[in-house]
């Protein structure tokens, strides 16, 4: 369990907290989340840690079950998309491909960032600690956090094809 998950789950009711970590979400407002980092015990450098904190304060409704792709595929779920029997993408499928796509970085924060937002606007619960364990160790192991994330999020419906379909 991550200790810095939780100290941010014991400050969870300390709104001016929150508020200053969410600034690390925003490029040009980055600095003011570095006190409230330095309280949860997070290095400014850290970005990952950075990003997990900032997406936290965002939306703190966890759960422990699942990865990333789990999420994505709850938040389709919740919007009301489900892919019909043609070969169009749901709009929610098309920000996952996106997403999956995505070099460590800039992009790919940005893209989990929009990604956790929606989560929070449709009640999706995320889990933080697999998030967190993921970005840590996307730069070596990106391909294979990528497939179980795509795993996560298309096997859940997939259903067997029949012989006549082949």
């Amino acid at each position: 369990m991550s200790t810095f998950l939780e100290r941010l789950r014991q400050r969870v009711n300390d709104r001016g907290l929150m508020a200053s970590l969410r600034c690390a979400l925003v490029d040009s407002k980055k600095h003011r989340a570095w006190p409230a980092l330095n309280r949860i015990g997070v290095s400014i450098t850290n970005e990952t840690e950075s990003l997990v904190a900032g997406l936290f304060a965002t939306h703190p409704e966890e759960t422990n079950t699942g990865n990333f792709g789990t999420t994505c595929k709850a938040i389709e779920a919740a919007r009301g998309e489900s892919p019909g029997n043609n070969d169009k993408l749901t709009p929610t499928e098309r920000r996952f491909q996106h997403l999956l796509a995505a070099e460590w970085g800039d992009e790919l924060f940005q893209r989990i960032i929009r990604m956790i937002f929606m989560a929070k606007s449709q009640g999706v619960r995320v889990n933080y600690e697999q998030l967190s364990t993921d970005l840590r160790q996307f730069r070596q192991w990106g391909d294979q956090i990528r497939t179980r994330w795509a795993a996560a999020y298309w096997a859940q419906d997939s259903a067997p094809i029949a012989e006549e379909d082949v």
